[in-house]
């Protein structure tokens, strides 16, 4: 990608008052208030919703409640660590195999590669049929995610490994790529009533998928960025 350089990394150590039956007397300001909560509700109900649909962890359900009026699913520009992890050879794998083959495989692939995304506090954008799309430090911040996304990253590819060999022994030949940018992206909650998805929009997706198209199998790529986050917890090649 013009302007940035890439480099593969691996890593050695994975870093009372009583109850009245009158009813409730309203006055015009109560009325508003309580049209004011109903409003929240929805909101709430809503943002939950998208937070559900990503999958995201309790803090952010909490971060939610408590942000009042200021919801951190509104639309913003934050730095953030994207990860495009893609199965490989699993086109062809599709075109011969059944459909069960392939529902068992995905769920065996989701099911671990998941399990390390919440790991790590990674924050999943969306399955993309093989494809998985992870970020890091967004909608909550966290410190270091630079390492967390690499860190994450290396873990996947070990625990693919078990998974390969199990699925080679059934004539499945699939892999694992995985590519790492850091910057600036466009978040928040994306979609129309009754569909929203909490997203990341901008050239650090498309440049994690880039790295990602260009690793080979069983390799991590980054972008210099990315690599700067690192320390020497990390081996890099360039």
């Amino acid at each position: 990608p013009s302007g940035r350089s890439t480099s593969t990394t691996r890593v050695r150590r994975p870093p009372g008052r009583p109850a009245s039956n009158r009813p409730p007397i309203r006055t015009p300001s109560s009325a508003a208030s309580s049209r004011s909560r109903t409003s929240r509700v929805a909101n709430v109900r809503r943002e939950a919703a998208a937070v559900l649909i990503i999958g995201a962890v309790a803090a952010v359900a909490d971060a939610i409640v408590s942000a009042g009026e200021n919801s951190i699913l509104a639309p913003h520009r934050r730095e953030i660590c994207y990860v495009f992890v893609d199965l490989r050879g699993f086109t062809a794998f599709t075109d011969a195999a059944e459909p069960e083959e392939v529902q068992a495989v995905l769920h065996d692939y989701h099911a671990a590669m998941g399990a390390l995304i919440t790991e790590h506090e990674g924050t999943l954008d969306r399955f993309a049929g093989d494809g998985i799309l992870i970020f890091f430090n967004d909608p909550i911040p966290i410190p270091e995610p630079g390492k967390r996304a690499a860190a994450m990253a290396l873990a996947m590819q070990a625990r693919f490994a078990p998974l390969r060999q199990r699925w080679l022994k059934l004539g499945y030949d699939l892999d694992l790529g995985i590519g790492i940018a850091k910057g600036f992206a466009t978040l928040g909650a994306f979609g129309f009533e009754g569909r929203f998805d909490y997203s990341a929009i901008g050239s650090v997706v498309n440049l994690a998928a880039r790295l990602c198209a260009e690793s080979q199998p069983g390799q991590t790529v980054i972008d210099r960025r990315a690599r700067a986050a690192l320390d020497d917890d990390f081996d890099v090649e360039p």
